[in-house]
């Protein structure tokens, strides 16, 4: 018996080994490839042959049908059908000239057969190929040019126009079956009713190679138009959703300094209350106390929100937010940059809570920059009422009597203490004044003057116990 001696192993993770499939990993490259191709082809001319899928019209809103009158365009939007119509009758044309002359007037059913195969393509595509290709060789024996070849002169046209109309219904992929298919059957056929490899063949595969290869690439260059049309809808969606965020990121940014401000004078006046008294209790001053401790902690929350929303370039401001008592300053700004405005204040003037007077002269100021941007040469003018319930604001510019300012323009660059316009003309100078009437849940109406000027009207709600 052998001496059996314990010697020290080291443990090894357990190894998994994976037995091939046989019949699966063992398959070339090539193999998968053909079988893909086969089962392409069975998706394409197999499955769902006999499906009913009638040829819509054109739409209505097509580069071409919305050029026409109204009256013409009802009926255009029918012209794939009167086309493939037309082949029709130029197929039976055909065959009947054919048939008539060699066998006489009770052949003539058969050249009714190409015309259909042809019609059938408006409703059941798939199938309208396959009835063309079965058709070809009885109508070629029964009409007497079988030792010609496979074809009759009414199947060439009508099987050209049937791989054409289905190619142009189908995706480019089919058309290729459909051509390997056609000639397939001309090698067949030939030997079995023509001998030999026949012209007629050789020129349907050609001129059908070239209408088929035009048809594919007017389907590529369509779906690549329909891909760039969808993801332009899809940048234009997204480019509003980043503007509507940098709007949104604007007004936190300056409603931040209008709340730091309000909660730097509570901690101020909690620290200075106790020693307003004399001899206060104690609960008195632990209560300030703790006022002022919430106040400097809220402060420091709502630096940590600033960080959040900042911009990389974003810098803090060195004065206070403005206010409507700063509208002159502004008018003044916008009187040296070229435009002559007007200032009109109605009602009694009062001091309003500072987000509503900061979101009135921004209002003010994007219309105005507006207005410099694209009505040079006109004048505008600013209402300012102040009315029981609110704050109303209008302004109204007339029409451009001059050349729009160069891009190094004051007025479009943001000098002279004007902030320059969030855009070339898109609109989202409109978006801002539109986030900010919506966060005081006011109300705004823009639009276009019977001069042919712009009206920027806004309300913004102010409830009595908030007026300062």
């Amino acid at each position: 018996m052998a001496d059996v001696t314990d010697t020290p192993t080291t443990p090894t993770a357990p190894t998994t080994q994976r037995i091939p499939r046989p019949g699966a990993d063992s398959r070339s490259p090539e193999f998968r490839l053909a079988m893909g191709a086969l089962a392409g082809l069975r998706r394409d001319l197999f499955h769902d042959a006999f499906a009913y899928r009638p040829l819509a019209p054109m739409a209505y809103d097509g580069p071409v049908i919305r050029r026409l009158p109204a009256a013409v365009r009802r009926y255009a939007v029918w012209t794939p059908h009167a086309v493939v119509a037309g082949g029709a009758l130029l197929v039976l044309l055909i065959g009947a000239s054919v048939y008539s002359g060699a066998l006489g007037p009770v052949t003539l059913v058969f050249a009714a057969a190409p015309a259909v195969t042809v019609l059938m393509t408006l409703v059941r595509p798939v199938l309208a190929f396959w009835a063309s290709l079965a058709s070809a060789p009885f109508l070629a024996v029964l009409g007497g040019f079988g030792g010609g070849g496979p074809w009759a002169p009414a199947t060439v046209a009508a099987h050209l126009t049937v791989l054409t109309v289905v190619a142009a219904r189908t995706r480019p992929r089919t058309a290729f079956w459909m051509w390997l298919l056609t000639g397939a059957y001309g090698l067949f056929a030939a030997a079995v009713l023509g001998g030999g490899y026949p012209g007629d063949t050789t020129a349907l595969l050609f001129v059908s190679a070239v209408a088929l290869l035009v048809v594919a690439l007017a389907q590529v260059r369509r779906d690549a138009e329909r891909e760039v049309a969808a993801q332009q809808s899809v940048t234009a969606v997204e480019r509003d959703r980043r503007t509507l965020l940098e709007e949104r990121t604007t007004i936190a940014r300056e409603l931040h300094d209008v709340v730091a401000h309000h909660m730097s004078v509570v901690a101020i006046q909690a620290e200075a209350a106790p020693y307003r008294v004399q001899d206060p209790p104690p609960e008195l001053a632990q209560a300030f106390a703790t006022i002022r401790e919430n106040a400097v902690a809220a402060l420091t929350e709502l630096r940590r929100v600033l960080g959040v929303v900042r911009a990389e370039d974003y810098e803090a401001p060195d004065a206070p937010q403005p206010t409507l008592a700063d509208l002159d300053g502004l008018l003044g700004n916008v009187r040296d940059a070229g435009l002559e405005v007007g200032l009109a204040i109605t009602g009694a003037v009062r001091q309003l809570p500072p987000g509503v007077e900061l979101s009135a002269y921004r209002i003010t100021q994007e219309a105005l920059s507006n207005a410099l941007r694209h009505a040079p040469g006109a004048s505008a003018k600013v209402e300012v009422a102040y009315v029981l319930g609110g704050l109303g604001v209008r302004i109204v510019n007339g029409p451009a009597r001059g050349l729009r300012k160069p891009a190094h323009h004051p007025a479009a660059t943001g000098e002279r203490g004007l902030r320059p316009p969030l855009s070339d003309g898109s609109g989202h100078g409109l978006t801002g004044m539109r986030e900010r009437v919506s966060m005081l849940n006011g109300e705004m109406t823009t639009g276009p003057t019977e001069d042919g000027g712009y009206e920027v009207a806004v309300f913004l709600p102010v409830a009595k116990d908030e007026t300062a």
